[in-house]
């Protein structure tokens, strides 16, 4: 049965916000290695088959740290919502290292081997840029910013 219609038992409420899950920078930091600890432990498993017979062999891959996997471990949807905390007391170290830790795990793979390089730049904001300049002697004039024809 729903509650009557024009009714204020919301007002009864001690609180009127969403509690957080996680209430120190301590707790946060103690769930992230908690998550590393479990990323660690359970790889991600590949299945290939081997030798004339085809015999089926799991191999374990390393499985990538990410920052709404953290915020899912964590109990919450994305990692917005932890990124938000930095404004609390305390809590913008401890996120500034967790992403600093989960930016080196990547890295790390990447360049061992392990995760696609080309992924993991992406995701990382990390890009290869190249300028050229040519320069062409003996153009026409309407080629020239400051020629005197120009081209219609």
């Amino acid at each position: 049965m729903a509650a009557p219609k024009g009714n204020e038992f919301w007002k009864l409420r001690l609180k009127h916000e969403r509690s957080h899950a996680i209430e120190t920078a301590e707790q946060l930091w103690e769930n992230f290695l908690e998550y590393a600890q479990w990323i660690n432990e359970n790889p991600l498993i590949e299945i290939d088959y081997k030798g004339k017979d085809a015999i089926q062999v799991e191999m374990p891959k390393m499985r990538p740290f990410t920052k709404d996997g953290f915020a899912l471990a964590c109990g919450l949807s994305e990692w917005r919502i932890i990124d938000e905390w930095r404004d609390r007391k305390g809590f913008s170290q401890i996120i500034t290292c967790i992403e600093k830790q989960i930016i080196n795990q990547k890295f790390e793979g990447a360049a061992s081997g392990f995760f696609n390089p080309n992924i993991i730049a992406r995701d990382l904001g990390l890009t290869e840029k190249s300028e050229q300049q040519i320069n062409i002697k003996g153009k026409p004039s309407w080629m020239d910013e400051n020629g005197s024809e120009q081209k219609s």
